[in-house]
């Protein structure tokens, strides 16, 4: 017996506009529950919804990133279904004639590299939020201020094998998404939420047979998404060994990720099309997306995070790592640039960008974009390395006396006395204090005990607090030992 994992991926992005999909209530997180509702988003007699410009530019933007063809007629629909959190008992919606179709997303891991085609991106409204009370109080509770925010939904094509593919695909979507822009994909807010659909194949002699599908949902980290699909791929082998039921016998089910118990939870056998009853919005005219338009945005499309990569590795010759490293996010991208402009060895700043700007970073649980040194001034101070105005050890002091104050480093150099000692006469002078309070180690050295000279080496740095030059130090006091 053999089993095939086979995974699709339908990824909801909510997107960072002004306003809501259909309507100009404000479209931000959080705030007073029911506070950014108006009579169309809570769907009122009477009141009538307005497509959003932003709305269709975000979706051409993503359709392109994903190499989709932009449909050049598209239309809403309604999706009819009663839930708590949806206040028309239908959402707006795209049926047939979704606004991308036909792209595709290679995706690498260390076991694979699979082209993963995108069936559809289309455009569709939010729901509000469901709030279940606690601390000792009963009852349910809806917020609609969620209602009618925009969202694109990208539905991949079941081509995924492996858990750890998809998660792979979510994280490069959600890296694509935030280059273009268009949504700040935080999962922890629900700004970009994934819903897998994953079987089996089972292979048993010449027959094949398919398992249940099933949807999971909850999924709200990378983390999860793996995990979940891991779990699912044990839980169906066993229900097939034990039941032997098909797709064909049992259809399709949701299942909700209990990241506490790390077990997906049946939640309700899964609606077919047909349950969702949809017919073209009548409030809605289609839309006509032109060839012109479509070029207008191609025209002014970002660097997208696998160019930007292929152009450090040819431009900038950086390994594949490093230029995956520095792509990672589009605002760490934007800084390595600014910085090595100017500069001659793109290589050391990625060093240091991966050491000390990263460590400081987490440290202080900051992001690049709220750090406090600019990337003139670590590329001063770079500079000031290279020119052998100040050693890599206080290079890195002045790095964080940097990030604290926001001043440059030769000023802080220039101000705390921190100039090199590079003068071989200022050099010699240490070493023989050095040399004469450390007579042990300088016997075990001429007794030819390398790992001495370390030693003296490091007494050297001590009694200059790191600012003799190194280079011209070791030489110095390798001929001094030799006399």
């Amino acid at each position: 017996m053999k089993f095939e994992v086979i995974i699709g991926c339908e990824v909801h992005v909510q997107l960072s506009t002004k306003s809501k999909a259909f309507c100009t209530c404000k479209n931000e997180f959080g705030g007073k529950p029911n506070s950014r509702v108006c009579p169309v988003c809570l769907g009122l007699p009477g009141s009538l919804p307005v497509p959003n410009a932003e709305h269709i530019l975000s979706a051409v933007k993503a359709g392109l990133s994903l190499d989709c063809k932009i449909a050049p007629l598209t239309k809403f629909d309604r999706k009819n279904y009663m839930y708590p959190d949806l206040p028309k008992a239908y959402q707006i919606s795209q049926y047939d004639m979704p606004i991308c179709i036909n792209g595709k997303l290679l995706v690498k891991t260390e076991e694979s590299e699979r082209e993963i085609g995108i069936t559809r991106i289309h455009m569709e409204e939010d729901t509000g939020k469901n709030i279940h009370a606690s601390d000792g109080h009963t009852g349910s509770f809806v917020d609609y201020n969620r209602s009618g925010t925009p969202l694109l939904e990208i539905v991949s094509e079941p081509d995924m094998r492996t858990p750890l593919e998809a998660m792979v695909f979510v994280q490069q979507l959600h890296q694509i998404m935030r280059y273009l822009d268009i949504s700040d994909c935080n999962m922890e807010e629900g700004s970009l939420r994934c819903d897998a659909n994953i079987n089996l194949w089972v292979y048993e002699g010449d027959k094949k047979f398919a398992t249940p599908i099933a949807e999971i949902k909850n999924m709200n980290s990378f983390k999860a998404i793996k995990a979940a699909l891991e779990y699912e791929v044990e839980r169906q082998k066993e229900e097939w060994q034990e039941s032997g039921k098909t797709r064909e016998e049992a259809g399709k089910a949701t299942r909700g990720w209990n990241e506490a118990r790390c077990v997906t939870i049946l939640q309700r056998v899964k609606e077919e099309e047909a349950d969702y009853r949809y017919f073209p919005e009548p409030d809605l005219k289609p839309i006509t997306v032109s060839p012109e338009y479509v070029e207008a945005v191609k025209e002014n499309m970002p660097e997208l995070p696998y160019a930007k990569r292929r152009r450090y590795e040819k431009e900038l010759g950086l390994s594949s790592a490093d230029a995956i490293a520095m792509t990672a996010e589009k605002d760490f991208a934007v800084y390595f640039e600014k910085t090595c402009e100017g500069y001659p060895d793109p290589k050391k700043i990625v060093n240091w960008m991966q050491s000390e700007v990263k460590k400081y970073l987490n440290a202080e649980n900051l992001s690049i974009s709220s750090f406090n040194i600019t990337p003139d001034h670590l590329r001063g101070l770079l500079l000031l390395v290279d020119t052998g105005d100040i050693s890599g050890k206080i290079a890195r002091e002045v790095f964080v006396t940097m990030a604290k104050t926001r001043k440059g480093a030769k000023e802080i150099v220039e101000a705390d006395g921190l100039s090199q000692i590079s003068d071989s006469l200022a050099i010699q002078k240490i070493i023989d204090e050095v040399i004469a309070n450390n007579p042990g180690p300088v016997e075990d050295f001429r007794s030819g005990k390398e790992k001495a000279l370390a030693f003296l080496m490091g007494q050297v740095m001590k009694a200059s607090k790191g600012k003799v030059n190194p280079a011209e130090a070791g030489k110095l006091l390798a001929e001094k030992l030799k006399k």
